[in-house]
């Protein structure tokens, strides 16, 4: 899913406003967080690789922020998003989901039906 250049720019602000260290950004202008592969699946296609929105340092450990917005992938978000959050609690972080206006119910259910780990953000 591609983000505008302004809703990364306020992901980004956020993110420093919040004291993130070694911010990284899936745009340009920045160094691209490390992306996560997934494992082949039953038809030995090798999916594309999970890349978080955002990534940064806070003193609990390591943090990932999602831009998190209405889509008809919903399968391969929640799937995105519980590795991150997965990640996140193994890294000592937690994982954000920054919501435009407009998006923060789906991401409000999303959140609740799957019993994702993750604090939500209204940008």
């Amino acid at each position: 899913m591609t983000h505008t250049a302004e809703l990364f720019e306020t992901a980004i602000a956020w993110a420093k406003k919040r004291g993130f260290k070694n911010i990284k950004a899936n745009t340009e202008d920045f160094d691209s967080p490390k992306p996560f592969k997934r494992p082949v699946d039953e038809n030995g296609n090798e999916p594309d690789p999970v890349i978080p929105d955002l990534t940064g340092m806070q003193s609990s450990g390591k943090s990932y922020v999602e831009i998190a917005c209405k889509t008809d992938q919903v399968q391969d978000l929640i799937s995105k998003w519980k590795l991150l959050a997965t990640m996140a609690q193994m890294k000592g972080g937690k994982l954000y989901l920054l919501t435009p206006r407009g998006h923060k119910a789906f991401t409000e259910n999303i959140v609740k039906v799957y019993n994702l780990e993750a604090r939500i953000v209204s940008i």
